[in-house]
């Protein structure tokens, strides 16, 4: 992988690109002034990508690193970051150990760690940033469809964050070739006009008379490659027909291709050898090429005819190619004969995972032993966190395996991984292939266990959850051993009920619940999941669940769901410990396809807990995840559950945003979590606004809609109540009261029944109800939630002001004032602030919550952490940000807050987490 070279440029830049050009001057611009840019430069090949990339590195004032991606290294895990990265690896001692230790794991280089992509892109970016200290950084990246998809994903996780680095980032790419960069913005290429193309020709093939140079022009359709290279074709003092007038029909880089292999053709055998030797090999190492020619009776002298011709270029640093159309042309130009010796020769020059590709690429038939060395490699990428490399590697050992079985078993690892890496329709090809590798009439085991959890997930994402959950039912059978049948099972239930309501769901539910086996531990856990699902789906409200129990060395999804389910029971503790216990594995082994699953879990918990300002930011932060690994339904879940933060907050712009974003993946594929989340923060914006016939409209609605079979309705009945009662109907409310109750006295937990005392304090007469309040502050106290705890003093102690006990009720308005404050929820701050404001209390208009209110969002997650203590350094490796980013946003949000040092901040308290 080495730079590509320049296509189409004159001495002052490239012949009618003013405008793209001008684009990459800002973009530099922006750079020497500490503004961070990247930009995606996507055209056809040969239309000049790679000439403006190096337009780009000539007019740099700064450090430029490159990478060329490479179509047959995509299966190589890193190998394209370890090359960008190669010329700044004596840098990475100055990264924190941890960083240091994944990224030097990850690209082979002795760390001891697992290759821990987070931490791979979180070092990537220390490093992008650490380089930039010492001046302006550029990093281009050019032919980016072929990067490795660890790679990949480490350069677009370290671009997208990026903050106040001098470093820009440049990729080109084909057209319509799939990135994970997106969002990025992107400068499309088009043909270049005829005038322009007439100068270019006339500056590289000036000799040709005027006729025939505007027979060039007009098949050249403005691409500036074939400019370059169809006057080759040509003889010397050519006037007549031209030999590659083809027509429009003829794409003009197959025209180009085609003088390629010409050029080829015309080589002698040798140096046709090292042009191909060279081209599987990809990294153009003169030794590695050296070491094979020998094996087929060449040298690296033979290599210059091709170096004359203009084909290559050799240079101390290795061999590259012209262009990426010269590599696909001297493989179209030999025969499987030529590659297989080639192949071989490179199997004995090389000693890394390189090795077992060469030696998969000559066995044509089934090989157990190649196979086998194939699965090996898989099991070493695993490893080092690339599971798109996983995937490919057990695809190929399941294509060489020599029993049905085998090629089964690979083939739905090779799934698996697919979908890790969020390659849904590379997963979907691999499943087929492993349902025509089983065997239909051998019982059920872990291979088809396996493989029904791929399809599933696969028709999730799909908007067929019923169907997935079906899938899960059909294959958890007695042939799977106990923790996958409940995994599958504990699946199959909560895909039932993610679903919009449908006529088949309670028989489905029914059926699931129904075979669920009895036990004790998890299986009763499981057990009592799936009768809940199944009360919730009947209309019923009472519980099953106990505490979640603790399940050891036990499916990832199992171990999802019996977190989840806490919520139902409102085992706050259990699904915290849970949900966090999970992030933190899979940050530690990288398992970036599991990460929005773990934070949606986590990000409730934390809401559900009181913890508003980690939710946000754990929600945050899933959001982004789940878009750089393709998981829209998780993205859409993370939306409304952040919405819900945002509606709390009264930050309506931003609820609006995100509930939108809910609602539309929602309706795409039935999904119905998200709508949930996304309508009951409509419900508390409403609330927060004093709205309370609005309030009641909204539920009443939506308990009778496509979501009403949600379980989160039970923690939004009581607001229903509070609706009720302010809006002066509070018949409405009695039902409704009386199903909380229900279901709040089945959980045993303090924190439902505080909010069911609450409720009733509401609904209650006069002499009665104090005793409710007071209860309900009682049971508060025994297990604090911080959102609920402050509504209920606020109720509690407008309450009081009405019964003109005024000192007292001051007492529970200040802590509610102050809970509110420090949870961000500006609306509910407000109305206490009102209601102390009644009390005879001076409260100021603004405050510290209203200086709060200028911080962009990623600055307040910053003073959060600041506030704590934690280090610049700290902060930045939980923020997935550069400690000079995390700087950058405390020196803007200081003089926001009117302090002046993090000492300052302690008064602040408002802003912990």
């Amino acid at each position: 992988m080495v730079a590509s070279g320049t296509t189409g440029t004159r001495g002052d830049g490239l012949y009618g690109r003013a405008a793209e050009q001008a684009v990459i001057d800002q973009l530099l611009l922006d750079t020497l002034e500490s503004r961070p840019g990247a930009l995606v430069v996507r055209g056809e090949a040969g239309i000049g990508k790679s000439a403006l990339l190096d337009y780009a590195a000539a007019n740099a004032n700064a450090q430029v690193l490159r990478v060329t991606g490479v179509e047959s290294e995509a299966e190589l895990p890193f190998a394209a970051l370890h090359l960008l990265l190669r010329p700044a690896l004596d840098r990475v001692s100055v990264l924190p150990p941890q960083q240091a230790e994944a990224l030097l794991g990850a690209l082979g280089l002795g760390g001891t760690t697992r290759g821990d992509r987070f931490l791979v892109g979180l070092a990537t970016l220390s490093l992008l940033v650490e380089l930039s200290a010492q001046g302006p950084l550029v990093c281009l990246v050019d032919d980016a469809q072929w990067l490795d998809g660890e790679s990949a994903d480490a350069l677009v996780f370290a671009t997208r964050r990026l903050h106040a680095e001098p470093v820009a980032v440049l990729y080109a790419a084909r057209t319509g070739a799939r990135l994970p960069a997106g969002g990025l913005p992107e400068l499309h290429l088009g043909n270049l006009d005829p005038e322009a193309a007439r100068q270019l020709l006339a500056e590289h093939a000036g000799t040709l008379p005027p006729a025939v140079r505007d027979h060039v022009v007009t098949e050249a359709q403005g691409n500036p490659l074939a400019l370059l290279e169809l006057p080759r074709m040509l003889s010397p003092g050519a006037t007549g027909p031209l030999p590659f007038c083809l027509g429009n029909a003829t794409p003009v880089t197959n025209r180009v291709l085609a003088t390629f292999r010409d050029r080829i053709a015309a080589l002698p055998e040798s140096t046709r050898s090292c042009l191909l030797v060279a081209a599987l090999n990809d990294r153009g190492e003169l030794g590695v090429l050296a070491h094979a020619l020998g094996r087929l009776g060449a040298s690296l002298d033979d290599a210059a005819p091709a170096e004359w011709a203009g084909l290559i270029r050799i240079t101390p640093e290795g061999l590259s190619f012209h262009h990426p159309l010269v590599r696909a042309a001297v493989l179209l130009a030999t025969d499987i004969a030529a590659r297989m010796a080639a192949h071989r020769a490179l199997a004995e020059a090389v000693d890394d995972d390189r090795r077992a590709w060469h030696l998969a690429a000559v066995t044509l038939r089934s090989d157990e032993q190649v196979a086998m060395e194939m699965e090996r490699l898989a099991l070493r990428a695993q490893r080092r966190g690339g599971q798109a490399a996983v995937s490919a590697a057990y695809a190929r050992a399941a294509e060489l395996s020599a029993d049905a079985a085998g090629a089964a078993r690979r083939y739905t690892r090779a799934a698996s991984a697919a979908v890790e890496a969020g390659l849904g329709q590379r997963a979907a090809e691999l499943v087929a292939r492993a349902l025509r590798r089983a065997d239909p009439g051998a019982p059920a085991g872990p291979v088809m266990a396996e493989l029904a959890v791929v399809r599933a997930r696969l028709a999730v994402e799909a908007g067929r959850p019923l169907d997935a959950a079906r899938l899960l039912l059909d294959n958890a059978q007695a042939g799977t051993d106990h923790l996958t049948r409940l995994s599958l099972l504990s699946l199959a239930g909560f895909y039932t009920w993610t679903s919009a309501a449908h006529p088949d769901q309670i028989d489905l539910t029914r059926r699931i619940a129904e075979r669920t086996p009895t036990g004790a531990g998890v299986t009763a856990v499981v057990k009592a999941i799936n009768l809940d699902f199944r009360t919730i789906l009947e209309g019923g409200t009472s519980v099953a669940a106990t505490r979640a129990a603790r399940v050891e060395q036990a499916p990832f999804d199992l171990r999802l769901i019996v977190a989840f389910q806490a919520v139902i029971p409102a085992d706050r503790d259990g699904m915290l410990d849970a949900a966090a216990e999970m992030v933190r594995e899979c940050r530690a082994e990288g398992r970036l396809g599991r990460m929005p699953q773990a934070m949606t879990v986590l990000a409730i918990a934390q809401l559900m807990d009181g913890r508003h300002p980690a939710a946000r930011d754990t929600a945050a932060e899933g959001q982004a995840l789940a878009a750089d690994v393709g998981q829209p339904v998780w993205r859409s879940y993370l939306a409304g559950v952040h919405a819900w933060l945002s509606a709390v907050a009264g930050a309506e712009e931003e609820y609006a945003a995100l509930a939108a974003e809910a609602f539309q993946h929602s309706e795409a594929r039935r999904w119905m979590p998200s709508r949930c989340w996304a309508e009951y923060a409509g419900v508390l914006l409403e609330l927060g606004r004093g709205r309370y016939e609005a309030v009641l409209d909204q539920m009443d609605r939506v308990m009778a809609g496509p979501s009403r079979h949600a379980f989160i309705w039970r923690y939004a009945w009581p607001d229903y109540v509070e609706a009720a009662v302010r809006a002066g109907a509070p018949e409405r409310a009695r039902e409704v009261l009386r199903r909380h109750a229900e279901w709040a006295e089945s959980t045993q937990q303090p924190g439902p029944l505080a909010v069911q005392h609450r409720a009733r304090a509401l609904m209650a007469s006069e002499h009665c109800a104090e005793q409710e309040y007071r209860r309900a502050v009682e049971l508060h106290l025994q297990h604090e939630q911080p959102f609920d705890q402050a509504r209920t003093r606020l109720l509690y102690g407008e309450w009081l002001r009405r019964h003109q006990r005024r000192s007292e009720a001051r007492v529970h308005l200040e802590a509610a004032m102050e809970a509110f404050d420090r949870l961000g929820a500006a609306p509910w701050s407000a109305r206490a602030a009102g209601e102390l404001r009644a009390s005879g209390v001076s409260v100021p208009s603004s405050g510290a919550d209203d200086l709060m209110a200028t911080l962009t969002p990623q600055e307040l997650q910053v003073v959060r952490l600041a506030v704590t203590g934690a280090s610049n350094r700290e902060i930045a490796a939980q923020l997935f940000l550069s400690p000079r980013t995390v700087a950058s946003h405390l020196y803007k949000a200081f003089p926001k807050l009117g302090v002046a040092s993090r000492a300052e901040l302690a008064r602040l308290g408002h802003t912990r987490r």
